[in-house]
């Protein structure tokens, strides 16, 4: 299940790399995890992942599972798979800004994650250097078109989605794609 997010408080809440960071993990179907074991994953303290567990617990994104011991660790879990940040044509401004906001914080985080590919693709297996790809094209198109292409793009990506593949293929590794479409000026 994804969560569909259209207001300005929710998508503040977000607006976080460490919080994007335990979502991910979080959204993975795996395990519940506590405070620290999700700190090694955002880069933080424990208490300072314990802060921004608690601010996501707040929009309801993530929430207590039952503990896995005596009771005194806090474990989290998400019942989601994914976010849809949806504001609308008809958000107001606090939402128009806090989506801005938040589609700037992913891009950076995309970026970096594209960054970082360039800085090891050297060291990967040639199957992997060669699979991989980043791609600019320019298409004209209506907006009912554009529509229907990321209809089936995202159509396409779902077949591989994490929540649809609990017993992947042996040597599949987990691929960031980054799709954009967008009018140029």
């Amino acid at each position: 299940m994804r969560a569909n997010i259209r207001d300005a408080s929710t998508m503040r809440a977000l607006a976080h790399p460490a919080r994007i960071a335990i979502l991910d993990r979080l959204f993975d179907g795996g395990e519940p995890a506590t405070a620290t074991e999700l700190a090694e994953v955002c880069g933080l303290s424990p208490s300072a992942t314990s802060y921004h567990l608690r601010e996501l617990a707040k929009v309801n994104l993530i929430e207590q599972a039952p503990s896995r011991g005596d009771g005194r660790e806090r474990v989290w879990r998400s019942q989601l798979r994914g976010l849809n940040i949806e504001p609308g044509p008809e958000g107001g401004a606090a939402e128009r800004a806090a989506d801005r906001e938040l589609s700037l914080m992913f891009l950076e985080i995309e970026d970096a994650r594209a960054r970082a590919w360039l800085a090891r693709r050297d060291e990967e297996p040639y199957a992997w250097y060669t699979a991989a790809t980043s791609a600019d094209m320019q298409i004209q198109v209506t907006a009912d078109e554009l529509k229907a292409l990321n209809d089936e793009v995202f159509a396409l990506f779902e077949r591989y989605a994490r929540s649809r593949r609990p017993d992947p293929p042996e040597g599949a590794r987990q691929v960031n794609v980054t799709y954009r479409t967008f009018p140029r000026s």
